[in-house]
Order: C-alpha cells, then structure tokens, then sequence
C-alpha cells in the first residue's frame, strides 16, 4: 500500500464538504447515513493522522533532549 496520504487540510476540506452536503435539505435518509458514515470515516482519519504526528514530534522532541 504505498499510496500517499491525504494531509490533514485536504481530509478537513472533504469533511467539510461532505458536512455542507449534509445540511443540505435535497437529500434523502438514504444518502444522509451514507453522509454520516463518510464523515465518521474522514473524522477517524484526521484524528489518526494528528496521532501520527504528535507522536513524531514527541519522539523529535525525545531525540533533541538526548543530545
């Protein structure tokens, strides 16, 4: 699997627009749980991504105070 990422802005830009669908009145139950469960999916992958690197700036962090 050595697809790249998407960064953290362009996940938040897909929740975003897939939120503003949600909100929008043209849609049916239907696509609106299919809308819920996409952003469950990008909100599990932003906080996913901010883990990765929190973790990689603590562990720079470590290595800084070794030296």
């Amino acid at each position: 699997m050595n697809e790249v990422a998407p960064g953290l802005e362009e996940l938040a830009a897909e929740l975003e627009a897939v939120a503003d669908k949600l909100r929008s009145e043209a849609i049916d139950t239907d696509e609106a749980a299919d809308l819920v469960e996409r952003c469950a999916e990008l909100a599990q992958r932003i906080g996913a991504e901010i883990d990765v690197r929190s973790r990689s700036a603590g562990e720079a962090e470590g290595q800084e105070r070794l030296l």
